[in-house]
């Protein structure tokens, strides 16, 4: 059965690699979209029959769907290393997906705040314990450049407030020190102190944001709470949790921070997953020049 040695994969990548959660349901996305073309649409019965052929044709399936280069990428990325896996486990003979070329990535640049607009974004009026933990979140967020997985998953004890830093687990439990600025770190207090234990309710949760139920925050809770502040305070494009990890990194890099540095606080494993902050840069520097001056 082809979902049997999935489930193996599956277990593999949880238990012995340690992926996140988020990386794994990707995974599984990607080899469940796989799989179910090979059985329904091609009659596939056991992997031994699937040849390069099979994955051309479920390649372009997707491409006929309208997907983007790099969702098939992606893809491409997740049969690879599960073949690559079959071999190693000696389901089959021979890695049929060694030569299936990637398409070239389109480089889209992310979407990114002004300061002016982080400025307006994070003037919240801290009026109740809701706000001072939205307060203290959106600041936290934009001082050090987390996740959002990373900033809801935080625990009070993750926090190091005296020594101005803070420590969090990223993609693949790796562990990372981030240091926070004074502003961030103000917030925070504010929050301990006037909203954190109105949210808890006499109970007992580890967890740094909660709800008003006094839960962990989940990432869709995060995401409506920042679309709902970005339209109170006016900003009109579109903004996701990353938004806020993007100007992170653009703006420490326009006023002059190490691309090194830069990389080490988002955690990026790869200096060319940080290196496109610096095109961003780039592009900004050029509309600001077509903006003010007199002969561009």
């Amino acid at each position: 059965m082809l979902n049997d040695a999935l489930e193996d994969y599956f277990h593999f990548l949880q238990i012995e690699r340690g992926l996140s959660e988020n990386t794994l349901k990707s995974y599984r996305r990607d080899l469940k979209d796989y799989t179910n073309f090979l059985v329904k649409k091609l009659e596939v019965k056991s992997w031994n029959s699937v040849t390069r052929i099979e994955i051309i044709h479920f390649l372009y399936a997707l491409k006929d769907g309208g997907k983007s280069t790099s969702t098939i990428s992606r893809h491409i990325s997740s049969i690879r290393s599960f073949h690559q896996f079959l071999v190693r486990e000696k389901v089959v003979n021979q890695d049929v997906s060694l030569h299936i070329e990637t398409p070239k990535k389109e480089r889209k640049l992310p979407d990114v705040l002004s300061q002016t607009e982080v400025e307006q974004l994070l003037s919240i009026e801290t009026k109740s314990p809701l706000a001072y933990r939205n307060k203290a979140m959106l600041e936290l967020m934009y001082a050090t450049g987390l996740r959002v997985t990373e900033l809801v998953t935080l625990k009070v004890s993750d926090l190091h407030l005296t020594m101005g830093f803070v420590q969090c687990f990223g993609k693949g439990s790796k562990e990372r020190i981030v240091p926070i600025g004074e502003v961030a770190i103000h917030a925070i207090e504010q929050y301990l102190q006037h909203g954190r234990g109105k949210l808890l309710k006499h109970n007992t949760n580890p967890t740094l944001f909660l709800n008003q139920h006094g839960r962990p925050l989940t990432r869709q809770g995060f995401w409506k709470i920042l679309k709902k502040i970005a339209l109170e305070v006016g900003i009109n494009k579109e903004i996701t949790p990353h938004t806020l990890r993007h100007s992170f990194a653009t703006h420490l890099l326009e006023n002059g921070a190490d691309l090194r540095i830069v990389q080490e606080m988002l955690g990026h494993e790869d200096i060319s997953t940080t290196q496109i902050y610096t095109h961003v840069s780039k592009t900004r520097l050029k509309d600001m020049y077509k903006t003010y001056h007199p002969r561009a």
